[in-house]
């Protein structure tokens, strides 16, 4: 088994705010917290969701983005000023040393005292390119798709409190050698065209999220 840990950078919480003008809301732009929060099934105290169709849920109860991958933006997006902390992708946690292919979907960590679970890649919306102001070129969301530095949700399977500092670590390995970064390709990027009976098997994957085997399944049908 992977014994890989890491330490926690920044634990981030927020509520939906005024996002653009037309109205739409968004909890994207979350603030660091300092002292123990905790975590629930549906996520950390203190956060929300604007959108309950697309996001949150306990599929997708805390969302963690390697901070590893900020290196690349900063080139891409010319030191844009959200670049210079974590919280830039609307994280709840952030840390370096860890990303989407070291990650399976079923793998479990310790988080703090809480356990949590890789339920599956997190799927980049126009919001991200509304708050970093780009389109075209220079599209974060394309760019994600393009490169697979999407983040991951996590499922809670114990509540605890969780704080900056912390360790993540790898207790249990996922039951199946399937990658966030390989699943997101498949589903996301386009993949799946060259390798349906990969994605038939994900479709059946029970640790993977409940929309994300329908997504699998509308894929190959």
């Amino acid at each position: 088994m992977n014994t890989h840990a890491v330490r926690i950078m920044a634990l981030l919480t927020g509520k939906p705010k005024p996002f653009r003008e037309d109205g739409t809301m968004s909890a994207m732009a979350r603030r660091p917290m300092t002292g123990p929060v905790q975590l629930g099934l549906l996520g950390f105290d203190g956060d929300a969701v604007a959108d309950t169709v697309h996001h949150g849920g306990p599929d997708k109860a805390v969302h963690h983005y390697p901070y590893d991958h900020y290196g690349h933006w900063q080139q891409r997006l010319d030191g844009h000023k959200l670049l210079h902390k974590p919280g830039a992708f609307g994280e709840n946690i952030a840390t370096r040393g860890m990303v989407e292919s070291d990650m399976r979907i079923g793998d479990r960590f310790q988080l703090g005292a809480a356990l949590v679970e890789v339920s599956q890649a997190r799927q980049p919306c126009w919001k991200l390119d509304h708050r970093f102001g780009v389109s075209g070129k220079q599209s974060v969301m394309a760019e994600i798709v393009r490169t697979g530095r999407c983040g991951v949700y996590f499922r809670v399977v114990e509540t605890g409190l969780v704080q900056t500092g912390d360790i993540m670590r790898l207790v249990e390995a996922g039951p199946h050698e399937w990658t966030v970064d390989r699943v997101f390709r498949l589903l996301i990027g386009g993949q799946h065209k060259a390798e349906p009976e990969a994605v038939r098997a994900l479709a059946a994957l029970p640790q993977l999220s409940e929309n994300w085997r329908r997504r699998a399944a509308a894929l190959v049908d």
